[in-house]
């Protein structure tokens, strides 16, 4: 067994005991154990999957010892009780992994060099600099000023530009992310468009250009403990919480990633709940989900909920769903999950059924290059407007999937910050859950591929659309009128689509098409061909595309 150990300096002040993460990601099968119980199992599969086989591991004074069996390779991440507190650092997490997995090798990524790679880190590491104590935080609730907001996977594409515009308009804000989206990108050799700089740099430079502080605690919201004594230092008024495995593609790559997406999103969310319930019970939950819960019911979309009359009788129910992938029924399950403990326990929560976001820039993320958001284009992260910008960009056939009717709700990422902001400003009640239907306008992938197709030609670029075989399972011609006034009547003012913001959006990409793989602008995944056996995204492509 090859070990090396790499410093992470805790804070037996700061955190109390620290808890023990396997990995980056939540055991699979949901039995991990902190190390006060001197338990912990992770895997990955020689796919990069975050599912496989198991091993322990056990907590002997200072260091944490991992325990493999010959198939694995551990990394012990040592930590001391010095009276300072340090973040461990992303490259000290990425140098760790490379040497457990051995040196990379030509066009090749660490987590496909060996049959399994095991790292335990030591979790819940916060920076005392970037995380108030108790103390602070009702000194700053007694001086009235604006909520403060917990944003967990505040690192990610609506969270960081969440994070920054809440706090450029005064509010106290801490993040909350265990950076794992940054690891899928390692693991299906992905790549945002944009080169966005660590999650310590970018913090660090919004406090250099603005004299703000983000709060920082890394750590997965599926470990409670982690969790919670994030919420004990924080002490938080509002939770926005899009921590969740994000992408329809990811989570039906194969069954691997089908039960780690369910598993996350579901056993994360539970978790926040209890946290709120414990730790804050009047804190407000903003909660991101979807416009895909709904499907494309041949009636009119509801925000929430639909009036209903059977048989002489009438009620008021939750507006019936029809997911479209396991990551869709991860948010079903959440907002059932959701509406069951404001009847319970009188949580007050908002559910934001989100359509499909595009662009990049913000006021806050255009201020310095590395504040720049995530810009993605592939087949398993990027979305259709975003896709099409950067495929005319390089000259790529606009992939329209089969008929190209399939019509949803589009918005700005503009919008979505100042939606956020509009929920918090006005919380639901104790007991509530309100459901907003969150986007802007409607358009077809057809409508989007045309509009494209104009702003290109308008810039001297030869655009093209190409129809391809629609890997997913949808209707490609349908109806679609979803209601969405709640958030208007609150004050919401949409950027809408015009020429001039895909004039803007094209010379973006237009900016960066050096750093495009042109190897991953096809679409990677077939709903109808997921299964059991761990793939990479490399050998799907293979079958997807074959008939294009």
């Amino acid at each position: 067994m090859a070990a090396m150990a790499a410093a992470a300096a805790t804070s037996s002040a700061g955190l109390g005991a620290a808890t023990c993460q396997a990995s980056l990601l939540q055991p699979a099968n949901g039995r991990g154990r902190s190390w006060r119980q001197r338990r912990a199992f992770c895997s990955w599969s020689a796919a990069g999957s975050p599912l496989g086989g198991r091993c322990s591991s056990r907590r002997d004074s200072n260091e944490l010892f991992s325990t493999c069996s010959s198939k694995h390779r551990a990394v012990s991440l040592s930590s001391s009780s010095s009276s300072s507190s340090s973040i461990l650092s992303e490259g000290t997490v990425w140098r760790a992994l490379a040497m457990a997995a051995g040196k990379k090798g030509k066009g090749g990524n660490p987590w496909r060099r060996s049959r399994h790679v095991c790292i335990v880190l030591a979790a819940a590491t916060v920076d005392k600099s970037t995380a108030p104590t108790h103390a602070a935080a009702a000194a700053s609730n007694s001086g009235g000023d604006k909520p403060r907001v917990m944003v967990i996977g505040g690192d990610g594409y609506c969270g960081w530009a969440t994070s920054l515009h809440l706090s450029n308009r005064g509010y106290e804000v801490a993040i909350v992310d265990s950076l794992v989206r940054r690891l899928f990108d390692e693991q299906l050799g992905t790549d945002t468009l944009t080169p966005i700089s660590s999650v310590h740099k970018r913090v660090a430079k919004w406090k250099e250009l603005t004299g703000k502080q983000l709060g920082l605690y890394l750590g997965d919201v599926c470990d409670f403990e982690f969790l919670a004594d994030a919420f004990e230092k924080f002490q938080p008024d509002a939770v926005v919480h899009f921590g969740e495995q994000r992408s329809a593609p990811y989570s039906m790559i194969d069954r691997s990633r089908a039960v780690y997406t369910q598993q996350n999103n579901v056993c994360g969310t539970l978790n926040v709940m209890f946290a709120i319930k414990e730790f804050a019970p009047s804190c407000h939950l903003v909660k991101l989900g979807t416009m895909g819960e709904y499907g494309t019911p041949n009636i009119d979309i509801e925000e929430g909920y639909i009036k209903i009359e059977h048989n002489g009788r009438s009620d008021v129910l939750p507006f019936p769903k029809q997911a479209g992938s396991f990551y869709h029924l991860s948010k079903v399950h959440d907002s059932h999950n959701i509406a069951f403990a404001c009847r319970a326990w009188g949580l007050r929560a908002t559910d934001l059924n989100q359509g499909v976001v595009y662009g990049v820039r913000t006021e806050e993320t255009a201020m310095d290059e590395m504040l720049i958001n995530r810009f993605d284009y592939d087949g398993v992260w990027g979305t259709a407007l975003n896709r099409f910008c950067v495929q005319a960009a390089v000259g790529h056939p606009l992939t329209v999937y089969g008929k190209g009717g399939q019509t949803r709700g589009y918005l700005d990422i503009r919008d979505t910050v100042q939606c956020v902001e509009l929920a918090i400003a006005t919380p639901a009640k104790e007991g509530e859950m309100r459901v907003f239907n969150q986007f802007t306008e409607l358009f077809s992938v057809r409508d989007l591929a045309r509009l494209v197709t104009e702003a290109g030609e308008k810039l001297g670029l030869s655009v093209v659309t190409k129809n391809v075989p629609n890997p997913r399972v949808e209707a490609e011609e349908h109806y679609y009128n979803p209601t969405h006034t709640k958030l208007i009547d609150l004050g919401l003012k949409p950027h809408l689509m015009s020429q001039s913001l895909l004039d803007s959006l094209l010379n973006f990409t237009l900016q960066y098409k050096d750093r495009v793989d042109y190897k991953q602008i096809m679409p990677a995944v077939s709903w109808k061909k997921v299964g059991v056996k761990p793939i990479t995204v490399a050998e799907s492509t293979v079958s997807v595309t074959s008939a294009v």
